[in-house]
């Protein structure tokens, strides 16, 4: 049995790693943000800002794998608190590489030429606030603890993947009538896969908050891709 005062010194450590995940989730929610503002405007200063910026991600990612580590040592937790400590471990990973996918994209937006010819430039917009919402309400999930959201969040994955499919064909086409903007289209496509996998990632975390939540996976959502 754990004395009271190690089980306050675990609440505390598991409020920290919340906290910590809180924070890297509102930097790759921003960074999404940022970069596709960057994309549309063309602004390459508001771009090169992202790709500084996700340093800061990798440090606070580092800083969830130490304090989880340290309470898996010392605090040999047990089943649900296991799992809780667990899902925060792998959700922190998630999240920064939900970063590099933001900061990808930023890398894209000063290699893009002939904007206005392009009407995924529209699209691709729209694809990443379904992403974004999507990470901001994954995230809403693990700090609820709240299994219902996370399902819901699952569903919305499908939407993500209709606009890359709607977008690679436009793209395609695009490139095979105007051979010129090949280079350019070929960036937006990859901005595109980008946004696709974000969407990949928020569903692999709406799986690990439903299982620290309820010890159980989604079963219909097992097979998702990783």
């Amino acid at each position: 049995m754990m004395t009271e005062h190690t089980v306050k010194a675990f609440d505390e450590d598991i409020t920290r790693l919340r906290g910590i995940i809180a924070e890297m989730g509102g930097l790759a929610e921003v960074a999404i943000q940022d970069a596709m503002q960057a994309l549309v405007s063309a602004d390459e200063d508001l771009a090169r800002q992202v790709v500084e910026r996700d340093v800061k991600l990798d440090k606070l990612e580092s800083e969830v794998d130490e304090l989880a580590v340290r309470v898996i040592a010392l605090r040999a937790p047990m089943a649900d608190d296991l799992r809780e400590v667990i899902a925060a471990l792998k959700i922190g990973g998630v999240v920064e590489r939900i970063g590099d996918y933001a900061k990808n994209i930023a890398k894209r937006v000063g290699r893009i030429e002939g904007r206005k010819r392009f009407e995924p430039l529209t699209l691709i917009p729209a694809m990443a606030e379904v992403a974004a919402e999507m990470v901001h309400d994954v995230l809403t999930a693990y700090a609820a603890r709240d299994p219902v959201l996370a399902r819901e969040v699952i569903q919305r994955d499908d939407k993500v993947d209709a606009f890359y499919d709607s977008i690679f064909r436009n793209l395609v086409s695009h490139m095979v009538e105007n051979p010129a903007t090949i280079s350019s289209a070929a960036q937006l496509l990859f901005i595109a896969r980008n946004l696709e996998r974000i969407g990949d990632h928020a569903t692999n975390v709406a799986e690990m908050v439903h299982y620290a939540a309820t010890g159980t996976y989604p079963p219909e959502e097992r097979d998702h891709d990783a």
